[in-house]
């Protein structure tokens, strides 16, 4: 959900009136009730709920009926996945498109960065869920039946979900190993516990853009970091997956080589499922078990898996977006276009395309 409760209440002490679809907080524990406490007005129907809109804020990009329905000159805030296409349409629509997921990563930014809030949320519920699927144990376990050994569990890519996923493992009692192809993460990776396997070299060392993500490597890099990792993987219990590359499909780390020699029983958790997988044998928004009896799990919208939490920190993330930039006196948000972060997230206003990346597009 894009609002709560909490965020409910705090949007209308800024001078708003809040309208919220009828049943749209269920899936994540949030009632209408609630909401209607809160002071929101319950409306019946998305056509409702968009009616006379001046502000929408949004999980997903809205789907070509949803917005035909958003007045124009409306203020939509969400993670919309743009591109130029997208960006065309919202124009043409005369919407003000603002995409979340491009805010720079800059200090001022960090309480309203919404991958990483929900990156956070998703390599802790990818653990979870491995352990769920698990047939054995995290920690090792000592009975007078003998002894279990602590699940060894290999965390590749050690972004805001790897390093959860890390911390996540650790707490379970996992024997933890992690990769990234970005230099700092070496460290980060050890200062929680876990050893690092990986190849370096000189592209290595240039492997993080300056916004801190990770960029597009040569093939031949990626073909050597395959053979660093391949002996390892086939020793694993438990393998997650977090690589992500900004506005790419995302790399291809475990082949089904690589599959095929791990022990059945074991278990894939592909978080990057949603950009295309990390994982040959995945599957976007299905769970599969290989003919050698590994379990891959490639769902599709991880945070939505723990809908309760996400829900609170994303609407979190648009409610400090929008009152870093309210106008208390107009009572509405002033975009300064000039501002960092609101030229990093503008797509669209006044119906042109203005981001720089897609309006030569």
């Amino acid at each position: 959900m894009a609002a709560t409760p909490e965020t409910v209440k705090k949007l209308i002490g800024l001078g708003n009136t809040v309208a919220v679809e009828t049943g749209a907080g269920t899936a994540s524990g949030i009632p209408d009730a609630a909401y209607a406490e809160a002071g929101a007005e319950i409306a019946a129907d998305p056509g409702a709920a968009l009616a006379g809109a001046e502000i929408v804020l949004a999980v997903r990009a809205p789907e070509a009926a949803e917005l035909a329905r958003i007045p124009r000159g409306a203020l939509l805030i969400g993670t919309l996945q743009a591109d130029a296409a997208a960006a065309k349409a919202y124009a043409e629509a005369g919407i003000d498109a603002c995409a979340m997921e491009l805010l720079p990563r800059i200090t001022r930014a960090q309480s309203m960065d919404v991958l990483s809030s929900q990156a956070n949320l998703a390599g802790y519920r990818a653990v979870i869920e491995a352990a769920e699927t698990f047939d054995r144990g995290f920690p090792m376990l000592m009975t007078a039946a003998g002894t279990i050994p602590a699940a060894n569990v290999f965390i590749m890519g050690a972004g805001v979900a790897g390093l959860q996923a890390i911390a996540t493992a650790r707490r379970l009692g996992g024997r933890v190993s992690a990769t990234d192809v970005r230099p700092a993460a070496k460290e980060e990776i050890k200062s929680l516990g876990a050893s690092f396997v990986g190849y370096e070299d000189e592209e290595s060392k240039s492997a993080q853009t300056a916004g801190g993500y990770a960029k597009q490597l040569s093939a031949e890099f990626y073909a050597k970091q395959a053979e660093v990792v391949a002996a390892h993987i086939a020793k694993q219990d438990i393998v997650v997956t977090t690589a992500l590359v900004q506005g790419r499909k995302a790399p291809t780390l475990v082949t089904e080589a690589m599959v095929h020699s791990m022990k059945p029983g074991s278990v894939i958790v592909d978080i990057a499922s949603d950009a295309g997988g990390n994982v040959a044998l995945t599957k976007p928004g299905e769970a599969v078990t290989t003919a050698n009896g590994v379990k891959v799990l490639g769902w599709s919208n991880w945070p939505g898996r723990i809908a309760g939490a996400s829900s609170a920190l994303y609407a979190r993330n648009l409610l400090t977006f929008l009152t870093t930039f309210w106008d208390k006196e107009a009572k509405k948000p002033a975009l300064k276009e000039d501002d960092e972060i609101v030229k990093g997230v503008a797509l669209t206003r006044a119906g042109a395309v203005v981001h720089p990346s897609l309006a030569s597009a």
